[in-house]
């Protein structure tokens, strides 16, 4: 099978749909490795059969196949199709072929998505997949609404990340204009979404400068972002966000003296599952909580001290390259960071520690690297008080988990 293809639409769907085609057409599987041949049969075939779990997968796998591209050329026979599954007996068959059309770029099932959107009273997950799909396609309407979706508080986090994937002139003011009054989530998605474009980072700088937002507000990886977009600007006010490595020994040094014995048996490591939550949870999994950036730190050697100061201090030290930071720079100038998980011909899928699971089309890249540098920022323990510093070491070395204080 073509390794090509299979890297771009989802396998199981595409042996389905050649399975299909074969029994119930008698078309040679051979016909199937252009993307645009690929599309036209798992269209005919869809046709040909109405078994819902056959349409099902088959249109799953074409989503998954198109994931972060737009404006796709129509497939051959969809049109007539999209008119049978519109009126389908199975929700899901209707959705998912109405999420097709908005990558087909069809008016009507753009409008329909906007529709959702706007209806306060249609279910909360429905509006979130309408804003989701209508933001992947850089509807600049939907972009628009998301003031108003901050009002909703199950949709807040959503409204918050919207203004990241679609630039919006409005946003920082928004966005810095509701902070105070949010919680501590949606406050690092804020930080997190104005340190992802150059524009935002700016009035984002200013707000810092006029102590409008907390210098200690600003997570390491945001503030590795702001640094990559504003650099001496941005450094003036938030200091070096510096190469550790080049005093490992002396942070090392200086950390083991603070963490003694004593001072770890003395430490409070339900306080240090909170300091964990706050600065380590979003990438890093431990006792089954967490993100999955990083590695997991439950099985980890977390008994052994050197073993988490080196890691904590200098997490570049010695990174696979599976954990190397891939920085990207889009054509409309979103700036993301985040581990590779796959790529394919035409797109690549990061984990961020904003989202698990970010789909980039390639055709959307201007600039792409891989740094020597761990996802992980340097220079955490540097920006916490010593007994958080104490607290959080003891909770790495649990054997357990503890109540988290709050």
């Amino acid at each position: 099978m073509n390794s090509g293809l299979v890297g771009r639409w989802n396998w199981i769907s595409v042996c389905l749909g050649y399975l299909v085609c074969s029994t119930v057409l008698g078309v040679p599987v051979s016909g199937c490795f252009d993307e645009d041949q690929t599309m036209a049969l798992l269209v005919k075939t869809m046709k040909a059969n109405t078994d819902s779990n056959v349409r099902r997968a088959l249109l799953k796998g074409m989503l998954n196949g198109l994931e972060g591209r737009r404006d796709v050329p129509v497939p051959n026979g969809w049109s007539e199709l999209n008119i049978e599954l519109a009126k389908n007996d199975d929700v899901t068959i209707r959705e998912l072929a109405a999420q097709l059309s908005q990558i087909f770029g069809d008016p009507k099932a753009i409008e329909n998505a906007l529709q959702k959107l706007r209806d306060p009273k249609e279910e909360t997950s429905q509006r979130r997949a309408a804003l989701v799909s209508l933001l992947d396609q850089k509807n600049i309407e939907a972009s628009g609404y998301l003031e108003i979706l901050m009002d909703d508080p199950d949709l807040c986090l959503d409204a918050i990340r919207g203004y990241a994937v679609v630039e919006n002139a409005t946003a920082p003011a928004v966005l810095l204009g509701r902070y105070s009054g949010l919680k501590p989530s949606f406050k690092r998605a804020i930080i997190e979404t104005l340190a992802s474009r150059e524009t935002y980072a700016k009035v984002l700088l200013d707000a810092i400068k006029r102590k409008k937002i907390p210098l200690e507000d600003i997570p390491a990886h945001a503030a590795r972002s702001m640094n990559d977009l504003l650099g001496a600007p941005f450094t003036a006010v938030f200091g070096e966000v510096r190469q550790v490595h080049v005093n490992r020994q002396k942070l090392l040094e200086k950390y083991k003296r603070l963490l003694t014995d004593d001072a770890i048996a003395s430490a409070n490591a339900s306080r240090g599952r909170a300091v964990f939550n706050k600065t380590c949870a979003s990438c890093h999994l431990m006792y089954g909580e967490g993100g999955k950036i990083g590695p997991d730190l439950t099985g980890s050697n977390r008994a052994n001290l050197d073993y988490i100061l080196l890691n904590s201090v200098d997490p570049s030290y010695d990174v696979p390259d599976g954990y190397k930071t891939v920085m990207v720079l889009t054509i409309d100038g979103r700036h993301v960071n985040g581990v590779l998980a796959e790529e394919d011909e035409s797109r690549i899928v990061l984990k961020t520690v904003e989202q698990p699971r970010m789909v980039i089309a390639k055709e959307d890249i201007a600039q792409r690297k891989l740094a020597s540098k761990s996802m992980m920022p340097e220079g955490q323990l540097d920006h916490m008080k010593d007994q958080e510093v104490v607290d959080l070491i003891r909770y790495l070395r649990s054997t357990e988990q503890v109540e988290m204080t709050k």
